[in-house]
């Protein structure tokens, strides 16, 4: 099961991915983690689809990774009259707490901490963006606006306040009841929606403690503004274009996803891109040359790992989507000009034993053309140090520990191997070789470049590098 490249694929489960044929057949095709979107779908759906994947993972020997994706809060309008009504550009409309039904000049907003956060001039997005309101007037439970981009208004539709922080938990009621339930599962990363500010991360590092890995999803202006805290606070980052493009200017998202992904290749965290990246395989058998080229330019940024959404949840083409978005992948990777692109930022190593074995590795294994780095780590730092150098070998990571495996399946070119951990430097080179061979890294008389920590299994006590010749 070796995968021919080194950036990851994320696959959302839904309607059209979640029996245990397609399943297979979704990561037989290149699928590293699966998502599962608490968005949609009951607990007994995604426990159904857990065990689906535990089960395949013994199967075929191979840990993988499950994203536990949370909903978090999601303002909306209330109802309105006659299910909808036409907003015109240049009128006033008011919103408020009231919740009678809505029409042309009114409707309900039961948010009451959107009113606390408004100030005149404060812009209103609703329906994704596709209506624009600026406040006139406001008070803690009304607002008065004029309506800059007018439409149709229906029922429930979300809202958006960008460059405000809202003072509202990025966990809801429903998302608690969630995480408790998908901690219990095993899930190994927990995907925190409505991330604004530090102090969130924190909030959700409190609940989890520690049994899982937290994956901050960019979405919010003020979670831009924040970037570098909260990639010191989580374990991985999600670039969520969806939100984003609604919240700031279509114009800034590709810059600010290249300024996330420097930011978590320098700080060696790993970072998903998602969102309609194959968007057009939902009802296509193939992409547009666009989506395409989307995907190859995230591979060309640095990025670990894409992902797709509807494209493999509900769309009518699953197993397409992923084939098509590893193709591209590899493609991208075997460009000359991508070792040139992906080196450019190459990341100061700090001054510890642990990052100076690991930069050292990968100029070694290019020196000596090494086969493969062979990384034996515990608690996965090892293994993100390697990756954190890009180097061009593969990175063949062993550890005792299966939640760290798991959770190394979202890193680029890490292949994980559970296996026990050994004891001394003989059996150290032996075991390394013996499953190099074995997963289809190298071959006899091959090079392999070993890192480790002594004492063994000290995790981050990465201090030994040694090229082993396999025999």
């Amino acid at each position: 099961m070796r995968r021919q490249r080194k950036a990851k694929i994320l696959a959302t489960l839904g309607p059209s991915s979640s029996s245990p044929e397609m399943i297979r057949s979704l990561f037989e095709a290149g699928a590293d983690v699966f998502r599962l979107n608490f968005s949609h779908g009951s607990h007994a759906d995604h426990q159904r689809n857990v065990k689906i994947i535990r089960d395949l993972e013994k199967a075929t020997d191979r840990p993988i990774g499950i994203l536990m994706d949370l909903q978090g809060p999601k303002l909306r309008v209330g109802k309105m009259k006659d299910g909808a009504a036409t907003l015109v550009a240049g009128r006033p409309f008011r919103i408020d707490l009231d919740d009678a039904p809505g029409d042309s000049t009114r409707a309900p907003l039961p948010h009451p901490e959107v009113f606390a956060a408004l100030e005149v001039g404060t812009d209103l997005l609703l329906d994704d963006g596709k209506l624009r309101l600026r406040v006139t007037e406001c008070g803690k439970d009304f607002a008065e606006t004029v309506v800059e981009t007018g439409g149709s208004l229906s029922d429930r539709k979300g809202v958006n306040v960008p460059g405000v922080i809202l003072p509202i938990s990025p966990l809801t009621e429903k998302d608690r009841k969630d995480l408790r339930f998908g901690l219990d599962l095993g899930v190994d990363y927990v995907g925190l929606s409505f991330v604004q500010r530090p102090e969130d991360v924190a909030e959700a590092r409190r609940l989890i403690a520690g049994r899982a890995a937290i994956m901050s999803k960019i979405e919010k202006p003020a979670a831009v503004e924040a970037l570098s805290e909260l990639v010191e606070l989580s374990d991985a980052i999600m670039v969520a274009r969806g939100d984003l493009g609604v919240e700031m200017p279509p114009e800034e998202v590709p810059s600010r996803q290249k300024q996330i992904i420097q930011t978590c290749r320098l700080a060696g965290k790993p970072v998903v891109v998602a969102t309609q990246m194959l968007d057009s395989m939902v009802h296509a058998p193939a992409p547009t040359r666009a989506e395409a080229s989307d995907v190859a330019t995230a591979v060309y940024d640095g990025a670990d790992a894409v992902m797709l959404s509807a494209e493999s949840a509900a769309g009518d083409y699953p197993l397409e989507a992923v084939g098509m978005m590893g193709r591209i992948i590899e493609r991208t990777e075997a460009d000359p000009s991508y070792k040139k692109v992906i080196h450019a930022l190459t990341p100061e190593p700090e001054a510890t034993a642990p990052d100076a074995i690991s930069v050292a590795a990968a100029q070694v294994a290019n020196t000596i053309s090494a086969a493969a780095i062979v990384s034996y780590t515990t608690s996965g730092s090892t293994a993100k140090r390697a990756a954190r150098e890009r180097p061009d070998v593969p990175i063949l990571v062993l550890t005792e520990n299966i939640h760290t495996a798991r959770r190394l399946a979202v890193t680029w070119g890490a292949h994980c191997v559970h296996t026990s951990d050994v004891h001394n430097f003989q059996e150290m080179v032996e075991k390394a070789c013996r499953i190099a061979v074995h997963e289809e890294f190298a071959v006899t008389g091959n090079k392999l470049v070993i890192t480790a920590g002594v004492p063994f299994g000290t995790p981050g006590a990465t201090n030994v590098l040694r090229i082993a010749w396999v025999g």
